[in-house]
């Protein structure tokens, strides 16, 4: 099934996938894209702490944000890293060709504030993804389940138009750990208000994402 683009009038356009930037609401029974069956995630021994969330980006943990063979293999060209800690990067001698990174230091805790960084963050995400066919995207975290979920969901939700249950939810349908806390969530939501204007009401715990 195929995305619309959104528009007035009827000359609707068709694509693949949907199209980026779009303001216009949209249906949440159409069918979310689907990652390139010819990207390393689709071969018949995945990296079981990686996940291709659309085409060229991805979350994983942090074991493989710091293993220079998995990061050559992906094709990692630009990292994001979601997490207080100090990275281990891969020298020249390991890495040879080393990815464009920022970070943003955020612990995992339902206070911690996270929508102050979200318009920064979907920036690099979409300026790394527009910056060539073959840039790779990768956000992680500690464990990839909710900073760096909350993260690409920023991207998703400025992206195709979702709101933050549907950019979680399609989410948790790539990569079946996703579970952000629920301060992440209602910080989605304000996102959606403040840098996106768009009004949803904010969820009032205890609630959950579909699964």
């Amino acid at each position: 099934m195929s995305f619309h683009r959104g528009g007035s009038g009827h000359n609707t356009h068709h694509s693949q996938y949907p199209q980026p930037w779009t303001l216009a609401p949209t249906n949440p029974t159409v069918s979310p894209p689907s990652a390139s069956p010819f990207s390393p995630s689709y071969h018949a021994r995945p990296a079981r702490n990686v996940s291709e969330i659309i085409p060229r980006l991805y979350i994983s943990d942090l074991a493989f944000a710091e293993n220079p063979a998995l990061l050559t293999s992906y094709r990692i060209t630009h990292i994001l890293s979601t997490l207080s800690d100090t990275i281990f990067r891969p020298p020249p001698t390991l890495l040879p060709v080393q990815p464009i990174r920022m970070q943003v230091r955020i612990e995992d805790l339902p206070f911690a504030e996270l929508a102050g960084h979200l318009p920064s963050t979907t920036a690099f995400i979409r300026d790394a993804l527009n910056s060539s066919p073959n840039a790779h995207v990768l956000v992680h975290c500690a464990e990839g389940v909710s900073r760096s979920v909350s993260v690409v969901a920023a991207y998703l939700m400025a992206a195709y138009g979702w709101t933050p249950t549907e950019a979680v939810h399609f989410i948790k349908s790539k990569r079946r750990v996703a579970n952000p806390n629920f301060g992440f969530i209602q910080q989605l939501h304000e996102y959606s208000r403040d840098s996106l204007g768009r009004m949803i009401p904010n969820p009032t715990p205890p609630f959950s994402t579909p699964h």
